[in-house]
């Protein structure tokens, strides 16, 4: 008997704090930077995003979109397996997130690790967990977690904090004999490795009390992080992608992309050959949400009717360093 990973349930979590352009405005024109936040809006279709509590680490933040994803599925903490969470705004460097919220969650016979791709993390994560699902039989539910709480790792007078929003996602995975996963693609460039990071805190530079007071423990911007990246990186992955499993855009009926920047999207799917109402788009109501917003896109697509049951999705997600990474589902 064949062993497909099948996407049973998704879920997301979105923190209750709104922080508006406006309020982000007002911030960055009293620091003598009053034009920074409209030009961003402008070029990225970001109107607001959302701030969890202050006292909420990042598995704080998984743990509800989990609580979801399985009540959906019929599940319960204890039926899980194995707990894959991707995220670049971890708990601690060690140990990993997803063990911290194996623990929370109640998922006592659960195995854990965390994938950190950045953006690229869900679609990875996902492509794991449909390979693990398809050849242990003694590995029947993933529980797979995408979760963001970048803006607690930056510096708030950075304008790049126009970017930073929180949330969580959540997909359960289980073995079936009807089509599920696809295949998946994935490519990177290790020389941007500089661009965009934090680069203290870790063995290159262990974090010091010079290292805090100049900014590197937070998140940067160091480099151009050049636009054409994505433009025309995740149409090749799109392609490559189809190519390999053997289906054309024509029968994709959602692309779910990395969700950071609107103009990108739209020119993406022009050069991916899919119409623009087939890739579904959150960055305008819930921000920039780097590791979750994929798995947020998706549930949000699926509850809205877009994606229904027996349709062909394609997830492309984007991460610093950079990484990217493709999948397809059967949903």
């Amino acid at each position: 008997m064949s062993r497909i990973a099948n996407i049973i349930s998704t879920a997301h979590y979105l923190p209750t704090r709104k922080v508006t352009n406006a309020e982000l405005n007002e911030r960055f024109t009293a620091l003598g930077n009053p034009d920074v936040i409209g030009k961003f809006a402008a070029s990225t279709g970001i109107e607001q995003r959302f701030y969890a509590p202050d006292d909420w680490a990042t598995s704080d933040l998984a743990l509800p979109a989990a609580q979801e994803a399985l009540k959906r599925a019929g599940r319960k903490p204890e039926d899980v397996d194995l707990i894959i969470l991707g995220t670049d705004s971890p708990d601690y460097i060690t140990p990993a997130t997803s063990v911290v919220v194996q623990h929370k969650l109640g998922a006592k016979n659960a195995g854990t690790f965390d994938v950190g791709c950045a953006c690229a993390s869900f679609p990875t994560a996902l492509t794991i967990a449909s390979g693990i699902v398809a050849t242990n039989p003694g590995i029947k539910t993933v529980l797979v977690i995408g979760v963001y709480m970048m803006h607690r790792l930056a510096d708030p007078t950075d304008a790049a904090i126009f970017f930073y929003g929180d949330g969580a996602g959540a997909a359960v995975i289980e073995a079936g004999d009807k089509p599920g996963f696809i295949g998946a693609a994935m490519q990177a460039d290790g020389s941007y490795a500089e661009s965009w990071g934090i680069y203290s805190g870790g063995t290159a530079e262990p974090a010091s009390e010079t290292s805090v007071k100049e900014g590197r423990t937070q998140v940067r911007l160091t480099k151009r992080y050049p636009p054409e990246i994505n433009d025309t990186g995740w149409p090749k992955l799109f392609h490559r992608l189809a190519k390999e499993n053997h289906f054309t855009a024509d029968e994709v009926d959602q692309v779910i992309f990395t969700q950071v920047r609107k103009p990108t999207i739209e020119l993406a799917a022009q050069n991916c050959g899919v119409p623009i109402e087939k890739c579904h788009m959150i960055m305008d109501k819930w921000g920039y949400t780097g590791s979750a917003c994929i798995p947020m896109a998706l549930d949000d697509a699926i509850s809205l009717g877009k994606i229904k049951p027996g349709n062909l999705v394609v997830m492309i997600g984007s991460g610093v360093g950079y990484n990217q990474a493709a999948c397809a589902f059967r949903m």
